[in-house]
């Protein structure tokens, strides 16, 4: 079978691989793009809908803190009972109004004040009819008088009566919300004293629906009550319209609402999304409607240019392939034939590069140069290295010397101390002994949870013993860890850095703990002191490993027994430290069992 060169393998690379990939391209671009685009609308609108709800509450709050001024005024209590017990009627009317009347412009919105006493009897100030003693919106309401007082009075809630038409004023129809409380007496809580209703305009809710920054030809809110009406629109007279049941699930409720805006034809159907948030406490639905067409159209624009140009460009790298190639084989020959020499034994070859060799090729050369030059340099530090090592293992046979001379020489102390009945002297002395053996032999090894807390307690035996026990420790470990294996000396640094640098300078009863528990598959151990703490600022630097910038001579200990548990456990183990200056330092460990 006759061999096909390099180039005529590139150039039938080049074409089936360029054409097919830069078509697929462009359309998951266009796919990635839309998806990306509709899901950062979903969220910005969830996060508008958020704050259109946050807004709503708000604002409702205003309202019914003014309600909360009426229905708790000692004197609307004593006119109310006047006007049903007929004393001096025309004049606690006539008060009660005076009362409305000042109330009635302290807000925007409000265009009626209503009281209605357990006779009965309507009091209202309204801007809604040519006369302010006629009530001019209860005829049309959905409940009776009768109604409406039953509901409000059997309970100390506020009641919400959503948007319905109220009444017609001027030649202009009027839609209501209503906020409404019974009256209460604090003298007597149970006692009957009536009802007062804040009514306020249509468009206070459409004033909620409207967000600062949404284009209003593009964009739109409303909002639908928990019997499925539309409360709040931008064409009044929708207002009371019911879109779907009470309780309906929310894919039902979401449909009811694309199919409403179908109807009103406001935007080309495939290009309207519709979003809804629930409002748990009020039981309304907040909707917005948005016209993406725009969008959809420009992104359809750009996808097809990015395909002309794709197309063009592709045509044009065709012609230059040609020319190209040439230079790349020659180059690959000469790389390769620098190769081959390299690997008969001859690493002082390089591979020559010059201006005409293409970029891709030069930078491969160079690596290859580059490797050839470090890999002489690894010849000659292993070289040296085994020099090296050679020594060391001189030296370490001469150290082990030192140890045993060690050992007996506090041997014989302890039993100088003996014989002067210095027995806490021999204490510290045997402590000291242990910790020594503990430390020298395999520092690096492994040892049960047992035999590691075993030493820590002569440690912190010895340091009390120095430093006159002027603090407390306590040791926390659970029973069925003890035989947990973890590495030796991890728990020392950073206790020694509580006892000498968390209590320094400190006159507080000094408390240490250490604990030891299980927290799901890793072992947690904690180191905590109410010494002195850190401040904000170093912390930090600790935090991010920065012990050079953090009073080094304090954090050297520390800053080592991390990076001996990141070299044995790696990203596995997880630090947490924790300090407030004058409160003390905690530092948890996580290590994986």
């Amino acid at each position: 079978m006759k061999k096909v060169s390099l180039k005529k393998k590139l150039i039938r690379l080049f074409w089936a691989t360029s054409t097919i990939p830069i078509l697929v391209l462009s359309f998951y671009y266009f796919y990635n793009i839309s998806v990306t685009l509709k899901k950062n609308t979903q969220e910005l609108t969830s996060v508008s809908l958020m704050q259109m709800d946050n807004n709503l509450t708000i604002r409702l709050k205003a309202y019914e803190d003014l309600l909360f001024q009426i229905y708790t005024n000692d004197d609307v209590v004593v006119w109310v009972d006047r006007l049903d017990q007929k004393q001096n009627a025309s004049v606690a009317k006539n008060q009660l109004r005076r009362y409305l009347r000042g109330l009635l412009n302290t807000k925007e919105y409000i265009r009626s004040i209503t009281v209605i006493t357990p006779e009965g009897l309507s009091i209202t100030y309204n801007q809604l009819s040519a006369s302010t003693y006629e009530n001019s919106w209860m005829n049309s309401f959905s409940l009776s008088q009768e109604q409406l007082y039953g509901e409000v009075s059997t309970d100390n809630e506020t009641h919400i009566f959503p948007t319905e038409y109220g009444t017609r004023f001027a030649n202009e129809d009027y839609y209501l919300l209503h906020l409404a409380h019974r009256i209460i007496d604090y003298r007597n809580l149970n006692k009957e004293n009536g009802i007062v209703i804040v009514s306020l305009d249509k468009e206070f809710l459409q004033s909620v629906c409207k967000v600062h920054g949404q284009d209003k030809d593009k964009s739109f809110n409303f909002i639908i009550d928990e019997a499925g009406r539309i409360i709040a629109y931008r064409k009044p007279e929708k207002i009371g319209k019911v879109l779907y049941r009470q309780g309906a699930p929310l894919e039902a409720r979401v449909e009811a609402c694309k199919k409403f805006i179908r109807e009103e034809g406001l935007y080309e159907e495939r290009y309207t999304s519709v979003w809804l948030y629930h409002d748990d406490t009020l039981g309304w639905d907040l909707v917005n409607v948005m016209d993406q067409g725009g969008l959809m159209k420009n992104l359809n624009s750009q996808i097809y240019l990015i395909v002309a140009l794709s197309i063009i460009l592709l045509m044009i790298t065709v012609l230059l392939t040609y020319g190209v190639l040439e230079r790349l084989v020659d180059s690959v020959k000469m790389v390769v034939a620098s190769m081959q020499t390299a690997r008969e034994g001859n690493l002082k070859v390089r591979v020559r590069t010059d201006k005409k060799m293409p970029v891709e090729i030069e930078t491969i050369a160079v690596q290859f140069n580059d490797m050839l030059e470090k890999l002489e340099t690894a010849l000659k530090k292993e070289k040296r290295a085994g020099q090296m090592q050679r020594q060391a293992e001189l030296k370490a046979m001469e150290a082990q010397i030192n140890p045993h001379f060690l050992y007996n020489t506090l041997d014989t102390i302890n039993w100088m101390a003996i014989d002067k009945d210095e027995f806490d002297i021999s204490n510290a002395i045997n402590s000291l002994a242990t910790i020594l053996r503990y430390a020298i032999a395999d520092s690096s090894g492994e040892v049960c949870v047992k035999e590691e807390i075993d030493w820590l307690k002569k440690y912190i035996y010895l340091q009390q013993f120095r430093l006159k026990n002027n603090f407390t420790c306590s040791i926390n470990v659970d029973p069925d860890l003890m035989e947990c294996r973890i590495h030796k000396l991890l728990l020392q640094p950073f206790v020694e850095n509580s006892i000498l640098h968390g209590f320094e300078g400190t006159r507080t009863n000094h408390v240490l703990e250490v604990g030891v528990s299980r927290e799901g598959k890793e072992l947690r151990i904690l180191i905590r002191d109410n010494g002195k703490g850190m401040k904000r600022e170093k912390l930090e630097l600790i935090r991010k490993g920065i012990f050079g910038e953090s009073d080094a001579a304090s954090h050297i200990g520390m800053e080592n027994a991390i990076n001996r548990l990141r070299m044995y456990y790696g990203e596995e183990v997880n630090i947490e430290i924790n300090s407030a200056e004058g409160m003390g330092t905690e530092v948890i460990l996580h290590i994986p069992t």
